[in-house]
């Protein structure tokens, strides 16, 4: 099956000469870029988190195998769906799923079914794939997309990861596709995102789901991101590093009503 892209044209440019053309621009040369455990990338239009995301993709290595883990804006779909079979396709060409390493997560953590309704019309995990592609060209995946609710399936599905990720015989990187602050005045969008980011700096799964909560810090992707912090802890990480911020106002100079973007790497 081959997943046909839902947003080119839309989100990011539909035309494969304009979006080199972007990444060449957002994407910079680094001398060593770093082998990361996971980051969070924003999901929005490029022309609004184009350049957060490519900060990101910009200070690491992006290896052969990586898991993409996003919130489902849809409701289409299970609760963790796992498209473990076929191909998604960009304006850059195809890029294969790898069903070796889908099987392996599934088979690690229950929770994780095979599903591909719920992948079909979701943007978040479709505008990380340029990036991933300009990277590696060789690059496989394993899109999975979240409608789960509770810090317990939080748990257990971040284990689960880690569980197939550690006996895994190559480098695997997670990718938590998430907006932060949605529709707030920038400084006060700029003040709830600080608190949610110092968590996931902390490597703080329970820490970041319950300060979100309290604060009311409306982050689409805070499921994905919270799973990828359990396992990215439980592989070994040490810490993370903001790469970038900005909020939609950035761009488009209404700084009245804005969404936030972190790009963050965990080392």
């Amino acid at each position: 099956m081959i997943r046909r892209p839902a947003v080119a044209g839309q989100f990011y440019p539909g035309a494969p000469d304009k979006l080199r053309a972007f990444l060449y621009e957002a994407v910079r040369p680094v001398a060593e870029p770093i082998r990361a455990v996971g980051v969070v990338a924003p999901h929005a239009g490029y022309v609004y988190s184009g350049k957060v995301a490519g900060e990101v993709y910009s200070r690491i290595q992006v290896p052969d195998a990586v898991v993409l883990l996003g919130p489902n804006h849809t409701g289409l779909g299970t609760r963790a769906s796992v498209m473990a079979r076929g191909a998604w396709a960009t304006p850059l060409g195809h890029i294969p799923i790898d069903e070796d390493l889908a099987d392996a997560l599934s088979r690690s953590c229950p929770l994780l079914e095979e599903d591909s309704l719920a992948h079909a019309q979701e943007h978040s995990l479709e505008v990380q794939l340029p990036f991933l592609q300009y990277r590696n060209p060789g690059v496989r995946i394993v899109p999975v997309a979240f409608m789960l609710r509770g810090g317990n399936e939080v748990d257990e599905v971040g284990a689960g990861i880690a569980a197939a990720l550690a006996t895994w015989p190559e480098p695997v990187l997670l990718v938590a596709s998430s907006d932060m602050t949605h529709y707030e005045p920038h400084e006060q969008a700029k003040e709830k995102d600080a608190k949610a980011i110092e968590q996931v700096l902390r490597l703080d799964a329970q820490a970041l789901l319950d300060t979100t909560k309290r604060h009311g810090i409306s982050m689409c992707g805070v499921i994905p991101t919270a799973v990828m912090l359990v396992a990215a802890r439980k592989l070994g990480a040490r810490g993370g590093e903001l790469a970038a911020y900005a909020t939609s106002g950035d761009a488009s100079g209404d700084y009245r009503s804005v969404v936030g973007y972190a790009g963050i790497v965990i080392r």
